[in-house]
């Protein structure tokens, strides 16, 4: 297996396992505890933190000994352990993986200590420490030493010599911390610690601990550009927040699986987690790998090779796939409006409110999937009926919250086989947001994993890169919130998407046009055609739930002008008012608006987009 381990690494992404301290903190085990020697005394507890991440899918497992030095051991009495300690852990893992096909790695830590020229504890000496340590691991039969959370290079110097004191030929993975600019504790940028670690005989480069997702994946660019050796990332679930006087680390399995793809991306080839990870957040890393990698395989047939005219076939232009692509293609200004599926049965007002909408000339009717994971009629089974009773093109929100892959990719393919044709690809609400908290969510992939799903269903091809046919002709879309606090991290996804095969854009409602032009200019390098969400507020209330649930840049000025209406109606003709405003201003800036009906007042969008110089009839059913 160690052998195979770099050979593997440049053919694929390999999946560490997540954090053990924090983990076993969880579990019960005080603070002040020498978590190391737990592999003695707790033998089935590491075991089975072990089997936890075994289970979840990861394909490397660390031993429980980051702290098993002479060192680190010595606080707690413990020094003349180092050997039995060390030896055990290796054990403990083997055991564990014996059942599954997963390399065993040695974790190394710092000694605690600072050492020359800092302080008094001598090259010599740490490189002693590092190599009993190491001995021991190797005795006990781990496939490959992973040196972490390094905070000074000269230490992580001497633990590389040590590994190759003990064994010349184990692969060692060397990773160091660093804080949110990306650098080394001893000021080391990943331009000047990579080149050195290189040189010092590192097999694997990478950074772990200290900083989460966000942090670390700008520092393993920086890393990737600096070396040909396979890379590392093991970051934390972000930054701890102290929750009643324990520190917990918030960010959850999901976030940290869309990371794990951008760390792939980057050029990553080892990743896992640190402090905070546990094993729910391995699984769902475990599974968006998986996806990548088939996804992968699938995007790099070329023309030419040997499969490319077996198995893809050219997409549908854009123009031909639907009318709503024909006027994206064309540059013409699109119309839609939001229709809600109902909570029950009856769709008889939403069919109605459609015929309406179509008479008045909007193009398309945009039919969301469960907002807010609340439980409503489904949405693709209304928008089928919509076009086929009313004949006016559905676009279709399909989100990743309620399917695995195959759900998904089946549900797609009898989407395109129904005559659906306009997506607009999201993550979803999670359902903690929802009327039904304790429902599980799945979230294989997010919304760019979504994409590049359907990309390759138009191209005629599955996930696996297996043939299914002639391409479903889908005219892609996504989401886009101008409005986040974090604009980097949005404009960052927003780049993936289009990458991906995104193909226009749908924006959260805008209030603030400051907000906009700004969102706008940022993606001029990677610009598709953008509709901006419109949203005509009922209430000072509802104008408050959008600014502070969710996540909707509502300027104050406008909370004051809602906030001055007399009456409930007085505040639903300022809504609209201020709707229209926006409608004209942004109609120079992009390329279609998407009107919102709240409450199913279709005729209030209506008002909205006479902003545009439409119609209104006289008389109305809706």
């Amino acid at each position: 297996m160690a052998s195979d381990f770099i050979a593997r690494l440049k053919q694929a992404p390999v999946l560490c396992d997540g954090a053990m301290g924090t983990l076993l903190y969880s579990k019960g085990i005080f603070i002040n505890r020498c978590y190391d020697e737990l592999n003695l005394s707790q033998p089935e507890l590491i075991r089975g933190v072990h089997h936890e991440y075994l289970q979840a899918g990861a394909e490397v497992i660390e031993t429980n000994t980051f702290g098993g030095n002479a060192f680190r051991l010595a606080r707690h009495s413990m020094a003349d352990k180092v050997r039995d300690i060390n030896f055990a852990g290796a054990r403990l893992a083997r055991e564990a993986a014996k059942s599954f096909d997963v390399w065993v790695a040695g974790s190394v830590g710092p000694l605690g200590v600072r050492i020359e020229p800092l302080g008094k504890t001598s090259f010599d000496e740490a490189r002693k420490a590092f190599r009993d340590q190491i001995s021991a691991l190797v005795e006990g039969g781990v496939d490959i030493i992973i040196l972490e959370t390094f905070g000074y290079l000269e230490e992580l110097h001497q633990a590389l010599l040590a590994a190759r004191d003990v064994n010349p030929k184990i692969p060692v993975v060397a990773q160091v911390t660093i804080d949110e600019d990306g650098n080394c504790l001893d000021g080391s940028t990943p331009e000047q610690f990579t080149p050195r670690l290189e040189d010092w005989g590192a097999d694997v480069i990478g950074c772990n601990c200290s900083v989460g997702p966000v942090a670390m994946l700008d520092a393993m660019e920086r890393v990737r550009a600096a070396t040909s050796l396979p890379i590392a990332a093991q970051p934390n679930a972000g930054i701890p927040r102290s929750v009643e006087g324990r520190n917990i680390y918030l960010c959850s399995p999901e976030y940290m699986a869309s990371y794990s793809r951008k760390f792939v991306m980057a050029g990553v080839r080892l990743v896992g987690g640190c402090c905070g990870t546990t094993p729910d957040h391995i699984r769902v890393m475990k599974s968006t790998l998986r996806v990548g990698e088939a996804r992968s395989k699938a995007t790099t047939v070329t023309p030419g090779s040997e499969t490319s005219g077996l198995a893809a076939v050219p997409a549908v232009p854009l123009a031909q796939r639907s009318r709503l692509g024909s006027k994206i293609s064309s540059g013409a200004f699109v119309t839609m409006v939001e229709i809600v599926p109902p909570r029950g049965t009856d769709i008889h007002k939403e069919l109605e409110g459609a015929r309406f909408l179509k008479s008045v000339g909007v193009d398309a009717i945009n039919i969301p999937d469960s907002p807010r994971a609340s439980a409503r009629m489904s949405n693709q089974a209304l928008s089928l009926l919509v076009q086929q009773e009313i004949g006016i093109e559905a676009i279709l929100h399909y989100t990743c919250r309620d399917r695995n892959v195959l759900c998904i990719q089946s549900d797609l393919l009898g989407a395109a086989a129904t005559g659906i044709r306009n997506l607009i690809c999201i993550t979803g609400d999670p359902p903690k947001m929802g009327n039904y908290p304790d429902a599980t969510a799945v979230f294989d992939v997010d919304s760019i994993g979504l994409v590049n799903i359907v990309h390759n269903l138009n191209r005629g091809l599955d996930i696996g890169n297996n043939p299914v046919g002639r391409g479903t002709g889908f005219v892609i879309g996504v989401g886009a919130n101008p409005g986040l606090p974090n604009l980097d991290e949005e404009i960052r996804r927003f780049e993936y998407k289009v990458q991906a095969g995104a193909e226009y854009a749908v924006t959260q409602p805008v209030f603030d046009l400051a907000l906009l032009e700004t969102f706008l200019r940022r993606i001029e390098h990677c610009r598709i055609p953008v509709v901006a969400g419109i949203w005509p507020l009922v209430s000072v209330r509802n104008a408050e739930f959008m600014k502070n649930e969710l996540r909707v840049s509502v300027p104050d000025a406008i909370l004051e002008r809602i906030g001055k209406a007399s009456s409930p109606e007085a505040a639903r003709e300022e809504g609209i008012a201020i709707a229209r405003e926006m409608l004209t201003v942004v109609r120079t800036m992009v390329q279609g608006a998407q009107i919102s009906a709240p409450l199913g007042r279709y005729t209030s969008a209506v008002d909205v987009l006479e902003a545009l110089g439409s119609n209104r009839p006289a008389e109305t059913t809706a």
